[in-house]
């Protein structure tokens, strides 16, 4: 899932996901029984954005379910942080 948002600077970034995720998983689970299992994953990526970009940012959320079909998440995130110069560490990514 990508989200786009405007973020306060009253409220962590962890808080905003937990409330994300709460919310969003309340929701799916009043959708039928084929939800009640559903459950996040325990991490996220999150990253801030310069407002000359929103638009670029904008529209590659529109196309994410094309783009992912050519490209995983996974690799799509390591593809992002090295050409962006972050260090990580792969054992830390996807715990």
């Amino acid at each position: 899932m990508h989200l786009f948002l405007s973020q306060s600077k009253n409220l962590a970034l962890a808080e905003l996901v937990a409330e994300v995720k709460k919310g969003s998983s309340k929701w799916i689970k009043t959708k039928g029984t084929a939800f009640r299992m559903f459950h996040w994953q325990d991490g996220y990526a999150a990253f801030s954005v310069s407002p000359s970009k929103a638009a670029a940012v904008e529209r590659y959320i529109a196309r994410q379910r094309e783009h992912h079909r050519r490209r995983s998440f996974q690799e799509e995130l390591i593809l992002f942080l090295r050409t962006h110069g972050v260090e990580y560490d792969e054992r830390y990514i996807w715990t």
